[in-house]
Parts: C-alpha cells; sequence; structure tokens
C-alpha cells in the first residue's frame, strides 16, 4: 500500500505541474495554434498532454515501465522541461506586459488585434531557438586552465598537474557516448592526478551500468591516481553505496571523509557530501576531526562537491578546495540565483592561501541543454614554492 504522505506529494506535483502546462498549451492554442484551420482542439490537446507529461509521468512510473519506454520518456520529458521553462518565461512576461498595457495604453488596439497569430509564431521560433542552441551548447564541452601557486613544498615536486570534472551525471540521459569523449579529452591532457568532484551518476545507476562504462574508466590514466567524492545526486537515487562500488571496480578511489597521502608529497582529501545525513542519517565528520594525521607542512588538495560551509576549510589550512553542483546555473536566468546561494558557483575565488575553484560540471541534470554557461574540463597546473 502507498505512503499517503507520497501520494499527496505526488498529486500536488502533478496539480502545479499540469497547471503550469495547461497554462503554456492554452497561449499557445490562442497564439498560434488557433489560426491552423485543419488542427482541431482535440487533436492539439491529445499530443500536448502526453509530450508535457512525459517527463512525470516516466519518474512516477520507472518501476513499472519497460526500460525502453522508460528512457524514451525520460529522454523526451527533458527536453520538454527545458521547452516549458523559456515558454513559461516568455509568455509571462508577454502577459504582464498586456496587463500593464491594459491599464496604460501603449499598443494601439488596431495593432494589439493582429498581434496574436505574428507574436505567438515568434515566441515559438524563439524558444526552438534558444533550446536548440542549448541542446549544442551541452553537447560541446571546453577545457579551462588555471594555474596556482601554493606556498609550500611538496617533497621533490616542483608542480602538479591536476584534472578535475565534476557533476558528469552519467545515467539515462547522459550516456557512455559522453563519457567516452570525457576520457579522451582528460588522457590527452596527460595529468598527473585526475578528480572526479562528485555526481559522478545521476540517479539510476543501474541504467549506466547496462552501459558498460567500466571499460571507459579504466582507460584513465594519471601516475598518481584516479579518485572521486560523492555528490547528492548519487544519494537521492540511494546508489551511494552501489557507486563506491562501482567505481572502486573501475580503478577509481571513493575518498569518502577519509584522505590520501600521494608520495609523499602532497595530500587529497575527500568530503562525504553534504546530503549525506539527510538520506543516511549519518553527519560528515567536521573537518577538524576529518584531517587528523595529515601533515599540514605538505599541501592539501580537499574535494568537496557543494561549495558551502568554506570557513571550514579555510581554518584548517587547506591550500586548495575543489567542488561543483552549481552547474553555474545551467540554464538562464538561474545563475543569478546560484550567485547568491554560493560564494563562488563557478571559477575561482581566493581567500589568503585559500583557493577554492568550482566547475560548471561536464553534463546536465534535468534537460539535456545549457545556456548562459558551458560544460568544462578544469585543468589546474599547480606551482609549489619552496
Amino acid at each position: 500500500m502507498m505512503n499517503p504522505l507520497f501520494i499527496l506529494i505526488a498529486s500536488v506535483i502533478f496539480v502545479i505541474y499540469g497547471g503550469l502546462n495547461y497554462y503554456i498549451g492554452l497561449r499557445g492554442w490562442q497564439a498560434v495554434f488557433h489560426f491552423v484551420t485543419f488542427l482541431s482542439p482535440r487533436v492539439y490537446w491529445s499530443v500536448f498532454w502526453p509530450l508535457s507529461m512525459a517527463y512525470l509521468f516516466s519518474r512516477f512510473s520507472q518501476k513499472y515501465l519497460p526500460v525502453m519506454l522508460y528512457e524514451g520518456l525520460t529522454q523526451v520529458g527533458a527536453y520538454w522541461l527545458a521547452f516549458m521553462f523559456y515558454f513559461l518565461l516568455v509568455i509571462t512576461t508577454i502577459d504582464l506586459l498586456r496587463l500593464i498595457n491594459h491599464f496604460v495604453q501603449v499598443i494601439p488596439l488596431e495593432i494589439k488585434r493582429n498581434l496574436n497569430p505574428a507574436l505567438g509564431l515568434g515566441v515559438v521560433i524563439l524558444v526552438v531557438g534558444i533550446v536548440s542552441y542549448g541542446a549544442w551548447n551541452a553537447r560541446h564541452p571546453q577545457v579551462n586552465h588555471y594555474d596556482l601557486t601554493i606556498a609550500k613544498q611538496a617533497g621533490p615536486l616542483k608542480q602538479l598537474h591536476v584534472v578535475m570534472v565534476s557533476d558528469i551525471h552519467l545515467g539515462t540521459i547522459v550516456h557512455n557516448g559522453v563519457l567516452t569523449k570525457l576520457v579522451n579529452t582528460v588522457n590527452e591532457l596527460k595529468p598527473d592526478v585526475i578528480l572526479f568532484a562528485g555526481d559522478v551518476f545521476d540517479e539510476n545507476i543501474e541504467s549506466s551500468n547496462k552501459q558498460q562504462v567500466s571499460d571507459n574508466f579504466r582507460k584513465l590514466s594519471a601516475p598518481y591516481g584516479v579518485f572521486a567524492v560523492l555528490g547528492n545526486h548519487e544519494y537521492m537515487g540511494g546508489n551511494a553505496e552501489d557507486a563506491i562500488n562501482y567505481l572502486s571496480d573501475a580503478g577509481v578511489m571513493v575518498l569518502k571523509d577519509r584522505f590520501q597521502e600521494i608520495a609523499g608529497s602532497f595530500y587529497v582529501i575527500g568530503r562525504d557530501d553534504l546530503s549525506g545525513a539527510r538520506y543516511n542519517g549519518a553527519p560528515r565528520q567536521d573537518l577538524k576531526t576529518l584531517m587528523q594525521g595529515v601533515d599540514r607542512s605538505l599541501p592539501m588538495i580537499l574535494m568537496d562537491h557543494q561549495p558551502s560551509q568554506l570557513e571550514e576549510p579555510a581554518e584548517q589550512g587547506v591550500d586548495l578546495q575543489l567542488s561543483g553542483h552549481t552547474h553555474a546555473g545551467q540554464l538562464f536566468p538561474i545563475r543569478f540565483i546560484t550567485r547568491r546561494i554560493f560564494a563562488d558557483d563557478w571559477g575561482l575565488l581566493r581567500k589568503g592561501d585559500f583557493n577554492l575553484i568550482v566547475s560548471s560540471g561536464y553534463g546536465t541534470w534535468g534537460p539535456p541543454i545549457r545556456l548562459g554557461n558551458t560544460p568544462e574540463v578544469v585543468d589546474i597546473m599547480i606551482h609549489f614554492k619552496e
């Protein structure tokens, strides 16, 4: 028997989501498709509703659908989420302007009567263009380079070449082909050490297993190894331990509130994700406790998926923290929000001897598009000062 709370939450989500889509569909019919003489309302809505509800339906029905149908609905629905987002932005803006015009007549009545078809078609073309560019942009990652100096000795090392990747979100939408491209890019950079700063997997780890991504991870080559930490999405799907085992089998060491001294020259420290406590009831260690036994005279690189609670690493003398999570907003204009939530939602932040680099991520979550930012591989050359 289903949990009553789950039924209540699901019902509220369906009502809100359905209402927003009805608003989009109604405006689309009134502004554009009403003028298509051979199209009846029944045909219009019978196409619109399955399309607009595909993502939500697939999410709630995953356990009961064949894998191919589930993945197909999820793919279609994920793209619709992007259309939905930008249709809402544009249509709401136009309706607000119409409301203002109702009280302050700016547009002459004659123009207003003839505006609907052209304006509606313009909105459709605009949103299709936005989503198409966003889908292209999401498939063309770039390599961003940073040069840092850490005022410490690192044994015999004069410099260290680090490649960091976050937020791949391997699963139903981001497939093995994306990982293949990533592995090739990373290996071409010839790094000394490779670090994955969380959300390697999306919630559906089984989908990734079927795509044989293990062979791709095993192709990664770095003399000092490949390390990873968990992100919130490994926890959201209840697959955190599976993710650890899966990555370990593929040659990636997962540091869950652990540190690793490397070549007697530097440390890689991995924190459990902040969201872990919410899903397993066990809070992560505070950083001071975690770093007991660390030789603080050596350079310390910390991986923490979410760039939050930055006072801790700064106080504990961490030299470089690597994070992701923010996606730099992923869909414009969401970055205006992430900039307010995080002290640094993308790029390099320096506070005294503490350095933070936040990646925009490599993959996507939800809509497989990016607008206002670019997926990236972070290439870092660290110089050690004697």
